[in-house]
């Protein structure tokens, strides 16, 4: 279960290493069931791969800041986009030429 927190200011969060030239500030998470809220941020030049991405959980995707494109649709998403993603749902891949924010939510679909 996550734990509880109330209101708090996530700049007081660091910034952490999520690999691949994305960084992220947890603000919740269960690690035994891999669910997550966090904030991510792409590095300009930043790029997912090169294959089509597909997973077992839920997530939801709130662009915040800057632009991210989905190589496959050839379209570029910005400021106030959203996704929701059911398990095996095919996206991606995707990059960014001048960075971006956003707030990812994971979670089980059972």
């Amino acid at each position: 279960m996550k734990a509880e927190r109330e209101f708090f200011a996530t700049t007081e969060l660091t910034w952490t290493d999520a690999g691949g030239g994305i960084t992220q500030r947890i603000l919740s998470q269960d690690p035994e069931d891999g669910t997550l809220t966090r904030i991510a941020r792409w590095a300009p030049g930043t790029r997912s791969g090169d294959e089509v991405i597909r997973h077992e959980y839920v997530e939801e995707v709130y662009l915040l800041e800057g632009e991210l494109t989905d190589l496959t649709l050839e379209r570029t998403f910005g400021p106030g986009d959203y996704a929701c993603r059911p398990p095996g749902m095919p996206h991606g891949p995707y990059t960014t030429a001048g960075g971006c924010v956003m707030l990812e939510i994971r979670y089980s679909a059972g």
